[in-house]
């Protein structure tokens, strides 16, 4: 089946017809709207919707997605925290990336997403660390835990397809690799030992995710986040 890649699809549609045959799709560059519309796919593992206008995630994603590990959202229009709740249900998600959506400038917003899928082992390509679990499950623990992530948490108002889109002018746009990020993209396909790897890792730099010459993705070896500090930019 080809990628519906750069076709301006609007809705997640019809994928029954590839009769559960594949482990990774790719939705990028299309017009999609909200993350639902999956028959069920128990070999589906990495879904790739980079550059869309996903603004809402479906309910019980886990009942048509049973499997999936991997969830690319880069460069999309979730806005709240509260829209990310449905991801929740994905208990093999191992790998979400929300770089570039509203929603990864919020205070507290890395804490809450490993709060509340706490088997997720790579967030916006940064692994996460056994401290940001201890300070998440302090954050959020108890009585007062519970209330805090009340007054945090929205969610965004009733999708309506077709309608306006939130506005998102505060979100950078997808800009193409640099001349030495290219040689590192050609370096990590070279080094490839399957053509397997290979095209995993063009399914990853699709996300803009630059691997180092060993193929990995390139990880953020900065201070890990404060809890009572700002978070990813406020």
């Amino acid at each position: 089946m080809a990628p519906p890649t750069g076709y301006k699809i609007a809705v997640i549609e019809n994928l029954g017809a590839t009769m559960d045959q594949f482990e990774c799709i790719d939705f990028s560059d299309n017009d999609i709207r909200k993350l639902d519309g999956f028959p069920q796919l128990k070999r589906m593992k990495t879904i790739i919707i980079n550059n869309n206008r996903i603004c809402r995630i479906g309910e019980n994603l886990e009942v048509s997605l049973p499997n999936l590990e991997s969830l690319i959202l880069t460069n999309n229009h979730i806005q709240e925290l509260g829209d990310l709740d449905p991801l929740s249900t994905l208990k093999n998600l191992r790998t979400l990336s929300l770089l570039k959506n509203p929603v990864a400038s919020k205070k507290h917003y890395r804490l809450y997403v490993i709060h509340k899928l706490p088997g997720l082992k790579l967030l916006d390509f940064r692994k996460i660390r056994m401290k940001e679990k201890e300070e998440a499950a302090k954050l959020f623990k108890g009585k007062k835990g519970k209330k805090f992530e009340k007054e945090i948490v929205k969610r965004s108002k009733t999708f309506i397809p077709g309608g306006n889109i939130p506005n998102t002018s505060n979100v950078a746009k997808a800009s193409g690799p640099s001349a030495a990020e290219v040689a590192a993209i050609r370096d990590a396909i070279k080094n490839a030992t399957t053509l397997a790897e290979v095209e995993r890792l063009k399914q990853i730099l699709k996300s803009g995710q630059v691997p180092k010459k060993d193929g990995a993705p390139v990880e953020d070896e900065g201070d890990e986040m404060e809890v009572d500090g700002p978070m990813n930019g406020d």
